[in-house]
């Protein structure tokens, strides 16, 4: 049986940008004390994991995935490839573009701390069970893709 919804919620109550909004943060913001903990700042952390089993992708791409802008996802390259922890690579076919991987060092640095996000995300998602939780992130996984915008936009 269906809940029925409650005829006093607020516009914001039953909107789903804000409803997406205000999870993202409350479930992010428990994870990111666990970030600075172990000495990464929040943006750090999302550029490596953005990185971390994946192929080469664009700044643009990257600053997307980090929800960042495009100039901070770049300062903060320059200090992570000083690090060793990312570097540069040129495009194939468009020197226009400069492509980004994560160095060995990078995936090493990042490792405990995707093993530990895997477990907050484990302890937010077991009260719904395993079926729920996957069908919630498929669901996101589309409306990002239906949402995304045409490189031409960016």
């Amino acid at each position: 049986m269906a809940k029925r919804r409650p005829d006093h919620l607020r516009f914001v109550d039953d909107y789903l940008p804000a409803l997406l909004a205000q999870a993202s943060e409350l479930i992010s913001a428990e994870f990111h004390r666990v970030v600075r903990r172990h000495g990464f700042s929040v943006t750090e952390w999302r550029v490596l994991a953005s990185l971390a089993g994946g192929d080469p992708i664009s700044i643009g791409r990257l600053a997307r995935l980090t929800v960042a802008k495009q100039p901070t996802v770049t300062r903060l390259l320059d200090r992570m490839e000083a690090r060793g922890q990312a570097e540069r690579v040129p495009h194939d076919s468009d020197r226009r573009v400069t492509l980004v991987r994560i160095t060995r060092d990078g995936a090493k640095t990042v490792e405990r701390l995707m093993e530990l996000a895997r477990e907050h995300e484990r302890k937010v998602l077991e009260p719904f069970g395993l079926l729920r939780a996957e069908e919630l992130k498929a669901t996101l996984r589309q409306m990002i893709e239906l949402h995304v915008p045409s490189p031409a936009e960016d």
